[in-house]
């Protein structure tokens, strides 16, 4: 009986260890909520009077090629000028990588405390404040704190890493086809796409000093003319400021992400520091704005994409996304931005026009 019960300890114990070897090799995978029903895109109405024709002054005002998208969040109209022509997003694309991240978070695929480390091979070009960190021998760092220096500083380094850790230019494809965005394009990242409209190829060499601006300046004039024109005709990166605008609105509704993701990513993005006399420019006390900014490379004084796109939100709650995007032009920045502020101060005025009066 004695050797009986010490063989049964033993299959007992063996077992044991059976299960604690498989639980170490294969650990139990994250909880993955379930995913909601995808909400129907709605069609818009037409707007009120006075901005559609307050938006179509503007745009026919302004001397170069530009597109201008309003759509009102909670009341669902939309009015444009030449909106649904592609223009070049450049650091505007962003916000479609911190979606595809967000995406990932509520399907539990990452977390946004999930560590990566960046080294010199992460390096991009152009603006990338990031790149003295990593500079100092590698920076670690999480999710979160790239998706905050990609929106709010517009760092390229930080937003391809974000890219590459949730799945690389192929996710973020999948996740603007899959939620419906319409019109937006995306490239593969900074270093390829500022390459190739430089009519470059990418070197991991650019990263550094002015090896990038060096390569650009030797290359023929017809090539690089050529390349810019390319760029401009039909941007690689290109989208449709209604369809940006109409993004937004269904962000804002909590249609693209849960309500937690979404607050999250919205609170970033109040706190954007590039961009701060653009849209941001044209606010009344009391008015909020969520937004992204992106400007591109010039050439002989004419600059290829100098864009803000955001959500406003009124003291009263009601909120309006807002598209300004910039193909082509060589005015003043002056110029520009007094564009963009006129575009906000019209959307405030309509706002008044029909909520003002009311709430008095």
């Amino acid at each position: 009986m004695t050797s009986r019960r010490v063989g049964l300890a033993l299959v007992l114990l063996a077992g044991a260890q059976v299960d604690a070897s498989a639980a170490v090799q294969n650990p139990v995978p994250r909880a993955i909520p379930p995913r909601a029903a995808p909400v129907a895109v709605r069609p818009a109405t037409p707007a009120p009077n006075y901005i559609r024709d307050r938006v179509e002054e503007l745009g026919r005002a302004f001397d170069g090629r530009v597109g201008i998208a309003v759509r009102a969040v909670d009341d669902n109209w939309a009015t444009g000028w030449k909106a649904d022509e592609f223009y070049p997003q450049q650091s505007v694309s962003k916000l479609w990588v911190s979606i595809t991240a967000m995406d990932a978070v509520d399907q539990g695929r990452v977390r946004l405390d999930d560590k990566v480390t960046l080294t010199r091979s992460d390096l991009t070009v152009f603006h990338q404040p990031i790149r003295s960190l990593i500079l100092e021998g590698g920076y670690s760092t999480t999710l979160a704190d790239l998706m905050v220096k990609a929106i709010t500083t517009s760092d390229n380094t930080a937003n391809d890493k974000l890219m590459r850790s949730v799945g690389g230019p192929t996710a973020v494809r999948e996740m603007i086809h899959g939620k419906h965005l319409g019109a937006i394009r995306f490239y593969d990242g900074e270093r390829a796409l500022q390459s190739r409209i430089a009519g470059l190829i990418w070197s991991p060499s650019y990263s550094f000093g002015n090896a990038f601006f060096d390569a650009r300046d030797a290359l023929p004039r017809s090539v690089r003319q050529a390349a810019f024109n390319r760029y401009v005709d039909d941007p690689y990166d290109g989208a449709a400021p209604s369809a940006i605008a109409a993004a937004l609105a269904r962000l804002k509704r909590n249609e693209l992400l849960s309500p937690a993701s979404t607050a999250r990513l919205l609170d970033i993005m109040s706190h954007t520091k590039t961009g701060a006399n653009r849209l941001k420019g044209g606010l009344q006390p009391g008015w909020v704005l969520n937004h992204k900014t992106g400007t591109g490379q010039e050439l002989d004084g004419y600059q290829a994409g100098y864009n803000d796109i955001g959500i406003l939100t009124a003291p009263d709650g009601r909120s309006y996304s807002v598209a300004v995007m910039i193909k082509l032009t060589k005015v003043p920045l002056p110029t520009r931005m007094a564009l963009m502020n006129n575009v906000v101060r019209a959307v405030i005025a309509q706002h008044d026009m029909q909520y003002a009066a009311a709430a008095n």
